[in-house]
């Protein structure tokens, strides 16, 4: 038996609803697409349509980043060895 994949949040700026979203519809989109960049298309297209706004998504194993974002508007977390950042702009 497998085990499962964790999800872990490094860094959270967003309401606990829009987290879960966010960890939610990252999660199916690693799970059912093919490439890290059709993940982060997925998530960032789920966030635009539900939340509004310029919405950017990296998805992957080795990145860095620094990024400005909106207050309240981000999320970097790791399901299992694949990390996914999640911030809107203004």
């Amino acid at each position: 038996m497998a085990a499962a994949v964790r999800d872990v949040v490094k860094m959270c700026d967003m309401p606990e609803d829009m987290e879960q979203d966010a960890i939610e519809v990252g999660a199916r989109g690693l799970d059912e697409l093919n490439s890290e960049k059709e993940v982060a298309q997925y998530l960032r297209s789920y966030f635009v349509n539900k939340y509004g706004g310029v919405w950017h998504c990296a998805v992957g194993r080795n990145f860095g980043s620094f990024v400005t974002h909106e207050a309240k508007h981000h999320i970097y977390f790791y399901r299992g060895q694949t990390a996914i950042l999640l911030f809107k702009t203004g």
